[in-house]
């Protein structure tokens, strides 16, 4: 059948939320998540979320619903929309976000409850959540709690840690979700006094389940009707969709598929497009034709699994291919007048090279064979992260007996992951038949399969050696399967294996985590109207859970708007020879390239010595540098517009990547901090040990689920410029715009609605590319949107710094540490950005929670050829702090004393000085410190973990207990000045605006409960627009945890300042209401706006001298966290954490206990599982969740508790809160330190005595090599290991 031969394009026809859709041109290319937010409707459907592109994050989660004739089913599947191609969905309705519930009709439970759960901060992946959940109860209107973890595995969210939206989970699962954490296996809840002191007040409720309607399945839209007779009547018929590129072409029969690849045997068959899509958004692989074979009837057994493409194209990640190939599966294959029958291992047989397939045949079924009597089929995988993730290393396995034996007649042994397609051992299964399966079997196996697999050096970075160590250790769990198997069968002859070994037969769950969160209730007197201290749901909640919530890239586009991409160095240190946009220029839609020649005046701004940069001019100095950019009529030619512009380099020398490099060509940033105290060289000649070291922690990613977001809109008029960005400081982007196009400040507006997560990624960074769009908008005097991918965002932002400490400690024998010697080496990357503040941070916080009389540190920041790092939650401190906490471990290692008393005899313990002579008075430290002790239970829970780890010789349990001591302040004041502005109006109605930015930390939903306390009024009164630089001028950046301090002083000022003027009305009119009072105001011509102001904190630091006040108060908290390892592949799972926080009074529990879930979680990501790779040429190797694992839900804690401490009074802040938002992050370090103690187990009970170091992040790979066992051994004796790396540590 020829192209030609059909008429003209068809007719797509389907269904979003209940209407239909008839598109007349639909482009193969279209993928659905675009095409909701972009071209349907005349309303943009944008509740539905780019995050990633790639089906990594879940941001853009929609339902898709068929109906089957034969069956007369409906089902539902939830689906990534941006890997959805629209022409797939030819009789389909799909439900979006905004189909399932809005506030203008009716909010449906699901988005209700994850709200009023507080599941939602930033908001910006919760309509994905929603969908996930809602396709599930939709399916099963009355879910498990497995069901429900295992619908949510594919949804990332960064703010929340997880916890609050699986609460919302909970209110639909029928199981009790009772924690029963006593003894008596009664709740928690119940026996509130046995947690808790007596006299105070806690509580433990954050939500109120009475207030949720219920889930009523009937009230759902329902699946429509002209679709199901379509299906049923219409004769099914082959559809063709031509686009701009690309021909889609979905066959009705066996036959005509036959004829259709014999006729286009290089086109691709699509069905979930899973792998076909990413290939051409990433790899730029383009397809003229496709195939899509899923009306097919004769092929559902495919289409259900949707893993023929993995068979087909031989992907080495598959996790079913070994395990199909061992198992002797039959593949059914076909091609036009012709049927054959292959084992499916025969396409593995030579690896990449095999050609046993042909070009023109498809794979009809695949027949898996039922095992035999004495057969055993295994399968095991390894990945990054447990859920939602592709293996490192996977593998299949079977064995076959003669019969009644252990004699092997049969084996198979198939390997995934290793080489760049599944492999097998076949001469080792050859070698091996007949042997007995005993340990001599199992010696000469390990050494044959090792023999056998050549692994090449992976461009990805994963470690050869790793991967080789788990080709043996899968063999050996195997092994014991096996053994184990045959016993059950034989007890008599089998003695199967010892007790301590069964443990690691069974894998990691994961479970729905039990919770608990405790905090200190308002007094009785407080009047019903005074929000303060309640935990009252985030104000956008709701409409974060319909989609109504507006981000950047949801604005509706503007009449001519253009797109623009950028075109960056693919150098990291070069000369620009020439910039080649002809062929850019020529591509469809191409309005203007655009380059430092058009920046009408700043390009480099000097905030140090270094210059940021907007475009490279004559150099560039690292990969990822914008070189100019590309504007055009749409994101999809403006993309494709960018890959055409060629750019030509002359390299230049040298290339500094790593920390070391920098060192040894001394290039760094000035200036070089120092600090220092007591007398250190003389203390060191008084201890009675020394111990010195270093320790290695890798950088970090925002993964702000929201990517950079700029839209720039010029007036016409006064070169005025409305600039609407996602970024946490308006001020700057406002004066960096305003100094790049050459016009006064008052001419850019800068506004900003909410963000969707930052945590430091949008400061300077966004003002760079804010600066980019603003030239772009000059230049052409058009709108123009520029939204980055997230490739291009994790390749150009940068993140938090690469560090490595070096430390020189001496203590007495007691424990007691006499004298530190430190220093920080810091990757700053090619400019100076905040670097320089980082490193000075770092040595005011390093002490942590310690009082160390002699003590010397030094930071160097180091200037390389990588993107520049930047502010990162935390700012230094997780980095300086992890260091400390390394050298408390190590000499509670050689003194033989456990860690935590280490940690109890060195802390502050009095009204105390610290090292640049600030007083504390640490005594809620040491308040958290004995709470999180007893709460946790860690005395006997450590003598379990003992317990657990001498029956146990596989798996081992690890604990930790770590004190936190977090100094809040920006170091100077003018950083921590802030203004409101109120205006009351006529109606009694209140508009609120102040300097602060909504990125998830609830600023404007705590900025209401301060005025409705001051004000005497119900929050509903109360209304928030938007962040402006027009209304709040000169504000300060939200960073630093400062946010609700000093911009809740300014509202409480506006207030008072309100009210002072109302006062003499309510005086002589006391029983009257507010709107009679702002009435007569009016009538009085007493003025009804007023603006408030808080000059900040006194703070300031002399580096001269090493002394000053840097903070003005500080945070106290302690976490104690249990883990536990597999020792055979360096998985682990953490089973439980307790935290316990000083907040101070907190003015909203739900959201300040948000605040703590969520940053703990992002630091067990920095600590445990987030590595950036970097190949030797400075490109950035990890770019979307596809390389770079973020934590899951599989990844908190299955006990998750968290408990403010109680009357905790803070005299310098807001109703004496704290500021809150950054210190939990550190709190992670628990779960590296359990994993730390899990792993020195091992080695203490395999009699390695020697001092090893473990790096962060603490992944499974250093896990495994931290316990050596014969089979890392064989690593260290294999020639063919490890040659040249090809992953750079940063």
């Amino acid at each position: 059948m020829s192209l030609q031969g059909a008429a003209g394009a068809e007719e797509l026809i389907f269904y979003v939320n209940g209407r239909k859709i008839t598109e007349k041109n639909a482009d193969p290319e279209q993928m659905l998540l675009s095409y909701l937010r972009k071209r349907l409707f005349s309303v943009q459907l944008t509740g539905t979320k780019y995050g990633c592109g790639g089906g990594g994050c879940g941001a853009c989660t929609v339902m898709i619903s068929t109906y089957e004739p034969a069956s007369k089913k409906i089902r539902h599947y939830s689906a990534n929309a941006c890997l959805l191609p629209i022409c797939s969905l030819y009789g389909v309705a799909v439900t979006t976000v905004e189909g399932v519930g809005s506030t203008k009709t009716r909010v449906h439970p699901v988005q209700e409850r994850l709200a009023k759960c507080h599941g939602s901060q930033c908001g910006f992946c919760t309509p994905g959540m929603v969908m996930s959940i809602y396709t599930l109860l939709r399916n099963h209107p009355e879910p498990t709690s497995e069901q429900m973890i295992a619908a949510l595995a594919g949804n990332l969210c960064r703010c929340t840690g997880y916890r609050p939206i699986l609460d919302a989970c909970k209110t639909f699962c029928k199981e009790s979700i009772c924690c029963q954490r006593k003894a008596n296996g009664k709740c928690c809840l119940d026996q509130e006094d046995d947690l808790f002191d007596k006299e105070e007040k806690v509580s433990t409720r954050l939500f109120s389940t009475d207030e949720f309607q219920p889930l009523d399945p009937t009230q759902e839209l329902i699946f429509p009707p002209e679709l199901m007779r379509m299906a049923e009547n219409q004769p099914k018929r082959t559809l063709i969709f031509h686009g701009e590129r690309m021909t889609w072409i979905s066959p009705v029969s066996l036959d005509e598929l036959l004829d259709l690849k014999a006729a286009h045997p290089k086109a691709p068959l699509v069905v979930g497009n899973t792998s076909v899509g990413p290939e051409m958004k990433f790899r730029g692989v383009f397809h003229p034709i496709v195939i899509a074979p899923a009306r097919i009837p004769d092929l559902n057994v495919v289409k259900c699994t949707d893993d023929g493409g993995n068979i087909i194209s031989r992907k080495s990640t598959s996790d079913l291919n070994p395990i199909l190939a061992a198992s002797n599966c039959m593949l059914n294959l076909a091609s036009r007048g012709r049927k054959r029958q292959i084992p499916l291992s025969d396409i593995f047989a030579h690896g990449v090279g095999n050609n046993t397939i042909m070009p023109e045949e498809i794979l009809v079924s695949v027949h898996i064979p039922h095992s035999r009597k004495g057969e055993y089929v295994s399968a095991f995988r390894q990945a990054p992260r447990r859920e939602n993730a592709l293996p490192i290393t996977n593998a299949g396995m079977r064995v076959l007996f003669e019969e009644g034996t252990d004699i092997i007649k049969d084996l198979s042994i198939f390997y995934g992951g290793a080489a760049s397609t599944t492999i097998c051992a076949k001469q080792t299964c050859w070698t091996l038949i007949g042997r007995h399966w005993n340990e001599q079997m199992l010696d000469e196996a390990c050494r044959l399969v090792l023999k056998e697999i050549a692994l090449p050096d992976s461009a990805s970075g994963e470690k050869v050696d790793y991967k080789k160590t788990l080709i043996v250790s899968f063999f050996y769990r195997f092994f014991l399967e096996v053994l184990q198997s045959l016993k059950t069968m034989d007890p008599c002859h089998y003695p199967g294996i010892p007790m301590e070994y069964r443990s690691v037969l069974q894998d990691f769950k994961t479970k729905m985590p039990q919770s608990i969160q405790i905090y200190q209730d308002i007094e009785p007197s407080q009047s019903l109207q005074d929000p303060v201290g309640r935990p009252v749901m985030h104000l956008s909640g709701i409409k974060h859970a319909t989609g109504e919530a507006v981000y950047v890239d949801d604005l509706p586009s503007v009449d001519g708007e253009l797109f623009l991409a950028v075109v960056t160095s693919t150098r990291a240190h070069a000369k620009i020879v020439s910039i080649d946009t002809s062929e850019a220029l020529k591509a469809p839609g191409v309005f203007d390239i655009i380059t430092a020649h058009d920046v009408p005046a700043t390009n480099e701004f000097y905030y140090s010595n270094d210059p940021e940069i907007i475009f490279a001019r004559n150099k560039v100095i690292c990969v990822g540098q914008i070189v100019c950019a590309v504007v055009a009529d749409s994101d999809v030619h403006v993309k494709q517009a960018a890959a055409k512009v060629k750019i030509e380099y002359e390299v230049l020398e040298p290339v500094i990547l790593t920390i070391e490099e920098a060192v040894k060509h001394n290039s760094f940033f000035e200036p070089k901090r120092t600090l220092e105290q007591g007398n250190v060289d003389q203390a060191f000649e008084t201890v009675d040990n020394i111990t010195e070291g270093e320790i290695h922690i890798g950088g970090q990613e925002h993964f702000y689920m929201e990517t950079q977001s700029v839209l720039a809109v010029p007036k016409g008029e006064d070169k005025e410029m409305d600039v609407y960005v996602s970024t946490q400081h308006p001020a700057i982007i406002q004066e960096m715009v305003a100094a790049t196009l050459g016009v006064p400040a008052n001419r850019i507006m800068c506004h900003v609605k909410r963000v969707g997560g930052a945590f430091g990624g949008k400061l300077m960074k966004a003002g760079l590319l804010a600066s980019v769009a603003a030239v772009a908008a000059n230049k052409t005097n058009r709108a123009v949107r520029l939204i980055l991918s997230r490739g291009d965002d994790m390749l150009i932002t940068g993140g938090r710094h690469p560090f490595i400490g070096k430390y020189k400690v001496g203590f007495m024998n007691d424990g007691r540490i006499r004298a530190v010697d430190a220093k920080y080496y810091i990757n700053g990357g090619c400019t100076p950005d905040e670097s320089v503040l980082v490193a000075e941070v770092s040595l005011l916080k390093m002490d942590n929670a310690y009082k160390i009389p002699n003590l010397r540190c030094w930071a160097y920041v180091c200037k390389t050829n990588l993107p520049s790092n930047t502010a990162f939650r935390g700012f230094g401190f997780p980095q300086a702090a992890l260091v400390t906490e390394t050298w408390i471990t190590e000499v509670a290692d050689k003194t033989g004393l456990p860690p935590e008393k280490i940690r109890e005899i060195n802390m502050y313990k009095e009204n105390e000085q610290t090292h640049f002579k600030q007083k504390l008075d640490p005594q809620n430290l040491i308040r958290c410190w004995n709470e999180c002790m007893e709460k946790s239970a860690y005395h006997s829970r450590k003598t379990a973990v003992n317990e657990f780890n001498e029956q146990n010789y596989w798996k081992k349990k690890g604990i930790a207990i770590v004190p936190m001591k977090f100094p809040f302040g920006l170091g100077t004041r003018y950083l921590s000045q802030a203004a409101a502005l109120i205006h009351i109006y006529t109606d009694g109605s209140v508009l609120l605006t102040h300097g602060g930015i909504e990125m998830g930390q609830g600023i404007h939903t705590k900025m209401i409960q301060v005025a409705s306390r001051e004000l005497n009024i119900p929050m509903s009164y109360i209304h928030f627009c938007e962040t402006s630089t027009s209304t709040v001028p000169n504000a300060c950046a939200s960073a630093g945890s400062a946010g609700t301090d000093v911009n809740g002083m300014a509202v409480k000022d506006a207030c008072q300042t309100l009210l002072k003027r109302l006062q003499p009305i309510i005086n002589k009119n006391p029983n009257g209401t507010w709107n009679d009072w702002i009435k007569e105001a009016f009538e009085q011509s007493v003025s009804l706006s007023a603006t408030g102001y808080f000059r900040g904190y006194n703070e300031n630091m002399d580096w001269e001298k090493g002394e000053g006040q840097p903070f003005t108060y500080f945070l106290y908290g302690a976490a104690c966290s249990e883990v536990e390892i597999n020792c055979l592949t360096g998985d682990h799972k953490n089973l439980r954490t307790d935290i316990v926080m000083d907040v101070g009074c907190s003015i909203n529990p739900a959201v300040d206990i948000g605040q703590i879930e969520g940053a703990f979680v992002q630091g067990i990501g920095l600590y445990t599982m987030e590595e950036l790779k970097y190949s030797p040429e400075g490109v950035l190797c990890t770019r979307g969740p596809d390389q770079y694992k973020i934590p899951a839900v599989c990844d908190i804690p299955e006990q998750f508790s968290v408990s403010l401490l109680p009357s905790s009074q803070n005299p310098y802040a807001i109703y004496a809160s704290k500021g809150i938002g950054e210190a939990g992050l550190f709190l992670g370090c628990s779960v590296f330190f359990a994993l730390r103690d899990a792993v020195t187990s091992v080695r203490n009970e395999r009699g390695l005595k020697n001092t090893f170091a473990l790096n962060s992040p603490l992944t499974s790979e250093q896990i495994r090599a931290g316990c050596a066992d014969d089979f890392t051994e064989m690593m260290t004796n294999d020639e063919s290991a490890s040659s040249t790396p090809r992953a750079v540590s940063v």
